[in-house]
């Protein structure tokens, strides 16, 4: 985690107002809505003085003031962004964030950012506008820069699933290398020595942690680290498929394979039974996923538990809105591996 910023003040700045972009280019608030709203007659030099001074002071437009404003200058709203609407563990990190929030009269705006970068920035700033009082993220983008100035005004930002880069904020986290290095020294454990690993993009923290976790097991094991045996940067069940497909017409293919991510897990199960192999090759998944444990074999893998990670994120967001201005911090949630047949497939003799 970064230290790039302090933790964030113990309450939170106002924010800057349709009055303070009208003082600050010398126009009449009227003029301020006419240009923000698009609206006609406002000459072009006054229209660009207008935009500067709302960069320069970070200004959103409050698209909702009069309907969701609330006693205390709270809007009782929540901005949650999580990872992918294709993937079950963001719907458990929302179902998490729920469970603690909605008791707390706290209504979540939720939204998919569909590992999009310019997505993700423009649904924060879309919540932005909605005034919400906090934001609970995963986020996709390399870092978050964006965020410092919401951040120095005492925002409460917690990120989920992915460490931020670049701001200093709250963070809840599963144990990426532990839970991949427990996954890999478990095919080792049955025999195993020529184990390919499947991984997410390069640029998410969570699949480099991985492979890190991977590449340790090896390590400590005294077996080498076969690039080769290595593919990354896989974004679908399809690229995996086609991936594991590959390796297994390799001269030597692997005998076993550790996907890091659930994703990824189906498209490598996809290819195994295309080649009948489902019952040869040993299989371990990073994340779990819905019938892992009714398909022949079961899907063996060292889980997270994203409902808690979620809820985990909402209590400490609850923290921040109730005036906690201790140090930022960062909750690593455990992993769990679980036997289901799989990943203890034997290697061959």
């Amino acid at each position: 985690m970064s230290d790039a910023l302090p933790s964030p003040p113990a309450t939170r700045a106002p924010r800057p107002t349709m009055r303070d972009v009208a003082a600050l280019a010398r126009v009449g608030i009227k003029t301020v809505s006419r240009v923000l709203n698009n609206e006609p007659n406002v000459s072009p030099e006054t229209a660009e003085r207008v935009h500067r001074a709302a960069a320069q002071l970070h200004y959103e437009i409050n698209s909702v003031a009069g309907n969701l404003r609330r006693s205390g200058n709270s809007t009782k709203t929540v901005g949650l962004v999580v990872g992918h609407v294709a993937n079950p563990f963001s719907g458990h990190i929302h179902a998490g964030v729920e469970e603690v929030l909605y008791p707390q009269g706290y209504s979540v705006l939720a939204a998919s950012l569909d590992d999009d970068a310019e997505r993700e920035q423009r649904l924060v700033r879309e919540f932005l506008r909605r005034r919400v009082d906090g934001l609970i993220l995963t986020t996709i983008s390399a870092e978050q820069t964006y965020l410092l100035p919401e951040l120095s005004r005492g925002l409460p930002v917690v990120f989920v699933d992915r460490e931020p880069c670049g701001v200093t904020a709250d963070a809840v986290v599963g144990d990426n290398a532990g839970g991949a290095r427990e996954a890999t020294a478990h095919l080792i454990a049955h025999g195993h020595r020529r184990i390919a690993c499947l991984a997410d993009r390069d640029s998410l923290s969570t699949s480099v942690h991985r492979v890190e976790g991977y590449r340790l097991a090896l390590k400590e094991a005294g077996l080498p680290y076969e690039p080769e045996l290595v593919t990354t940067n896989i974004n679908s069940a399809d690229a995996a498929r086609a991936a594991v497909t590959a390796l297994l017409a390799r001269a030597e293919p692997p005998t076993a394979i550790f996907t890091a991510q659930n994703l990824i897990t189906i498209g490598g199960i996809h290819a195994l039974r295309d080649a009948g192999l489902q019952h040869t090759v040993a299989l371990m998944s990073f994340d779990d996923f819905t019938l892992a444990d009714a398909l022949d074999p079961g899907i063996s893998c060292v889980t997270q538990d994203p409902r808690s990670m979620g809820a985990l994120a909402g209590r400490k967001l609850l923290e921040r809105l109730g005036g906690d201005d201790s140090v930022a911090s960062t909750i690593v949630s455990p992993t769990t591996l679980i036997a289901r047949g799989s990943g203890e497939i034997p290697a061959p003799r």
